[in-house]
């Protein structure tokens, strides 16, 4: 059996739920390993949009089991609001489809507040984080002092871990001129909801083992883009947690080998959202025509995307990082009107050419995209399920990728709709 995890290549927003649902209807399991409900993948199934932030993507389907695992950050009570508000919707969340790891760490409304602080008082500085407190829950993570999901199962024990958080978010918060948190009415507000949310505990790393002795097929989603990566990313203007593909195995308890497959999702074009270094953006026309037609707009925060061509030296960098086996490329229709079309392919740097995006955020700022220049199809491609119905200058384009990134394309989305998809290889039957 094959088990396949779903990254992003690039900044995020690539078109992952798509591609995501279409995978979970053929697995068993899909489990969340990174990130938070700052992440959103929307679906539409039988006309039904549904727009998730926490749960994985195989909840809305019958049959399949979904799993939040320990390098996931959860907010307790956002993850209670988007299970009531997919159960609006006919879906069922039990604990025979649902399991979050006793591990995960908890988000808590200090977090978000100390999260909307920061943010505020960066000026121009600020990293354009989504304000959930993702950040600040991984940095408690990391300081060993964070609140996880089997701590909610003792009023003594949660007790202890509030006090020992406390005692370093109050003294930050008095240093800024904020009121001291008050442990007493969160604890009670934790020990009301503790029910709801530790009966679907587990220890998921057993639970993963089992699965894969019962031979089913795991498929492991990503969250965000391999250029937000915590290490590999565009540091600092980067999310909180590694989003690369071996991050699979330690955001759920599972080792490299229970992987068989690492497909990157890439959009055919780039885009990011909020701050940062973004060589190859475009402030004119053409990049109001992409975020129009492409319908550039965050699933969580409507935050409008900038966008600009598509980026091979970091798509090529984000597969090396990542062991990306094949590249699932999305909205190849939004190009469709363009005269001309660019790919870069190397960078400027102070009059030195590089192939690599740089590490120092001075240089990534500097760098001036290279291009290579290929011709428009002017013609649509939207909703074309075979490669050879495609305009020849489209298949131009897709081959001048796929040789440049050194990887094969496995699929081409030419809609929104799941069925509009050219498939050349299924990663479950590789």
């Amino acid at each position: 059996m094959k088990n396949i995890v779903v990254v992003g290549s690039q900044w995020g927003d690539e078109g992952k739920g798509k591609i995501v649902d279409w995978l979970s209807e053929q697995a068993d399991v899909v489990i969340r390993f990174q990130g938070g409900h700052n992440a959103g993948h929307t679906l539409v199934i039988d006309g039904v949009t549904y727009k998730l932030r926490l749960l994985p993507s195989g909840i809305v389907r019958k049959n399949k089991i979904s799993i939040i695992g320990n390098g996931v950050v959860v907010d307790p009570w956002a993850l209670l609001d988007e299970i009531e508000e997919i159960e609006s919707k006919g879906v069922k969340v039990n604990t025979e489809n649902f399991i979050i790891s006793e591990s995960a760490n908890l988000i808590l409304p200090f977090h978000r507040e100390m999260d909307e602080i920061r943010e505020d008082s960066a000026g121009k500085g600020k990293i354009g984080t989504t304000r959930r407190g993702i950040g600040p829950a991984y940095e408690d993570k990391v300081g060993r002092r964070s609140i996880r999901v089997m701590d909610l199962r003792s009023e003594k024990n949660l007790n202890k871990r509030l006090e020992d958080v406390l005692i370093h978010h109050n003294a930050i918060r008095k240093g800024l001129g904020k009121k001291i948190f008050e442990k007493e009415k969160l604890k009670k507000e934790l020990l009301k909801i503790a029910p709801e949310i530790l009966k679907f505990s587990q220890p998921v790393w057993l639970k993963v083992d089992q699965f894969k002795r019962q031979k089913k097929k795991i498929l492991f989603e990503g969250a965000q883009g391999i250029l937000l990566d915590v290490d590999h990313g565009t540091y600092p203007f980067v999310t909180s947690s590694n989003t690369v593909a071996s991050s699979a195995a330690t955001g759920t308890g599972c080792g490299l080998n229970t992987v068989n497959y690492v497909l990157g999702i890439t959009k055919a074009y780039t885009t990011r959202v909020g701050e940062g270094p973004f060589p190859t953006e475009l402030k004119d026309k053409t990049g109001e025509i992409l975020g129009t037609r492409g319908n550039e707009f965050g699933t969580v925060t409507s935050r409008k995307r900038r966008c600009g061509w598509f980026d091979g030296v970091l798509v090529r960098q984000s597969i090396k990082i990542s062991g990306i086996d094949g590249i699932a490329l999305t909205k190849l229709d939004v190009l469709d009107e363009l005269d001309e079309i660019k790919i870069c392919v190397q960078y400027d740097l102070n009059g030195e050419k590089v192939d690599y995006l740089p590490a120092a955020v001075e240089d990534q700022l500097k760098i001036q995209p290279i291009y290579k220049t290929f011709p428009g199809w002017k013609e649509s491609t939207n909703g074309i399920k075979n490669i050879d119905e495609l305009p020849e200058n489209a298949k131009k384009y897709i081959f001048a990728i796929e040789d440049f990134i050194g990887t094969k394309i496995s699929s081409i989305s030419t809609s929104p709709e799941r069925d509009d998809t050219i498939l050349i290889e299924n990663p479950f039957e590789v």
